[in-house]
């Protein structure tokens, strides 16, 4: 992970006050930067809003209120040059599955003014891809392949991916995060990774933006909220209501509890050495916090 010293004075994304209401839920109200030159990871449950928000900034969804700025430029459905330096990765298959993988890079490469032909078969190369294969024959982790492909042969400046690792195997998932850390060791380039497998998120972002029901929680750097939060544990005969009220999420068992404080200082000035404290993930502070039904630390 690079030191704070070495971002940018601006964001890639701005999201401001973005709303957007459907008949079975709404993004409300959301406000976050993506800072340029890092890699930011959207977290959040299975129906958050996290690939809503993820098409709204693509300009596939069409937001009630609010504003989208990316690299500098104003996002929308009525605007198409600010997708010129981004490269997407969807967790759907956006690709015409009868066509070969060759057959659909020669639809998509002319909208790319930054094509490079010769990058794209590094990647086919590296992925063990065969062009002529046609797209509805692939497995899951294929076309995921292929899209990472597709997303990095005009040299974008900024990667937006929606549960890019959903159905690859461990082996891979670990490769393509190396791939990502080399990509965003140019400054220039930022990284927005939307996805519920947080274990990934632990290894390479630096910052966290979580989303539970459509409502911003935090947006902040990722050390920070790890050193922020705490896990705790202890008897049972310590849970009372004004404890329970302390704690964000509780999971109680026969013999005790654990849960997630959103306080660490707070929370040994009231536990002392009654209890263990347990630095938590970001799959432990996504888990206690939905559990308790917390839309705000």
């Amino acid at each position: 992970m690079r030191t704070m010293s070495a971002m940018s004075d601006t964001n890639a994304i701005e999201i401001k006050g973005l709303t957007k209401n459907f008949d079975a839920y709404s993004l409300s109200d959301i406000s976050f930067g993506v800072p340029r030159g890092y890699i930011t990871g959207l977290i959040g449950p299975n129906g958050a809003g996290k690939s809503t928000l993820i098409k709204a900034i693509m300009g596939m969804v069409v937001p009630d209120r609010g504003s989208i700025s990316v690299l500098g430029h104003e996002a929308g459905h009525l605007k198409g040059a600010f997708k010129q330096d981004i490269g997407y990765i969807s967790d759907e298959n956006i690709y015409y599955e009868y066509l070969s993988m060759e057959q659909m890079k020669r639809i998509i490469a002319p909208f790319y003014e930054k094509w490079d032909e010769e990058l794209y078969r590094k990647y086919m190369e590296l992925f063990e891809l065969s062009p002529r294969k046609k797209i509805k024959d692939c497995s899951k982790g294929m076309k995921t392949k292929y899209s990472i492909t597709l997303a990095l042969s005009h040299h974008p400046s900024l990667l937006i991916m929606d549960e890019p690792t959903a159905g690859l195997d461990p082996i891979f998932r670990r490769e393509m995060l190396d791939l990502l850390a080399d990509y965003i060791q140019e400054e220039k380039n930022t990284i927005l990774f939307s996805t519920h497998l947080t274990t990934d998120l632990d290894r390479v972002a630096d910052y966290v933006t979580f989303i539970n029901r459509g409502r911003l929680v935090f947006s902040d750097n990722k050390d920070e909220v790890m050193e922020k939060y705490v896990i705790v544990k202890g008897g049972k005969e310590l849970l009372d209501g004004d404890i329970r009220r302390e704690l964000l999420g509780v999971r109680e068992t026969s013999v005790g509890f654990e849960g997630l404080a959103c306080d660490r200082e707070k929370a040994m000035e009231i536990f002392g050495d009654e209890v263990l404290y347990q630095r938590p993930t970001l799959e432990d502070i996504m888990y206690f916090m939905v559990k308790g039904g917390k839309l705000h630390a």
